[in-house]
């Protein structure tokens, strides 16, 4: 998954970022209100995680904005207040929950998978493309009844291919979605782990599901016949 952390707290930016991503996250952090607009609408986040108050900006007036132009990922806002009425105002402007400052890792980690799982949501629980299965809330994959021990980056790029069946991906657009600004790319970081992927998903099954579109990408196949050619 990718999310957003708006934080004008460098510290507090840091420790969150390497929390999350040491849980597999793809995370990009925004330290005031115009940078969390542009990069809240440029891109297609999987959660947000939003602080209430900002140095430069107001984040109740960014989620606000966000929901305002159609921007439906998650929020969960932190805030140092107490106070009924600065919640309110925040799931009010559309925020799906909070967590009150100073909080765990844990529970802030824990109110993540809770919003991002949430059944109203445009994206599926779990997801299913022929016999293979993926679970994002339980972080956990499997082809039939044999569970696959992908690596973080390997389940991220899986689970994109998969919320896309049958739709071809430039690597770009796969980068986006599971690297975060922060990494240093190569030119061949996506074709990499495309292998890697295929050797635990498809090759040992006889399948061919995971396939490259000349000149464009890679596509997931979602037929349930896709087999390797006699």
């Amino acid at each position: 998954m990718r999310v957003l952390v708006v934080e004008d707290n460098v510290k507090m930016a840091a420790l969150v970022r390497r929390g999350l991503q040491e849980v597999g996250y793809a995370v990009d952090v925004a330290t005031d209100e115009p940078t969390a607009w542009t990069l809240g609408t440029e891109i297609d986040y999987d959660a947000i995680v939003l602080d209430l108050m900002l140095g430069r900006g107001d984040g109740v007036e960014v989620c606000r904005r966000l929901r305002a132009a159609g921007r439906w990922a998650p929020v969960v806002m932190l805030t140092a207040r107490d106070g009924v009425a600065d919640r309110v105002r925040g799931l009010d402007a559309g925020a799906d929950d909070y967590v009150t400052k100073p909080f765990h890792f844990d529970e802030l980690l824990a109110r993540l998978r809770a919003v991002t799982r949430r059944p109203n949501m445009s994206r599926p629980v779990a997801l299913a493309v022929g016999d293979l299965r993926l679970d994002p809330a339980r972080h956990e994959i499997a082809r039939g009844d044999t569970r696959l021990d992908l690596t973080s980056k390997e389940f991220a790029l899986l689970e994109c291919l998969m919320r896309h069946a049958g739709e071809p991906l430039s690597r770009s657009r796969l980068i986006e979605h599971v690297w975060d600004f922060a990494c240093e790319f190569d030119s061949n970081l996506v074709d990499v782990h495309i292998r890697n992927l295929r050797k635990k998903i498809d090759e040992p099954f006889g399948r061919d599901t995971l396939e490259t579109v000349r000149g464009v990408g890679y596509r997931l196949r979602d037929d349930d016949v896709a087999t390797h050619p006699a």
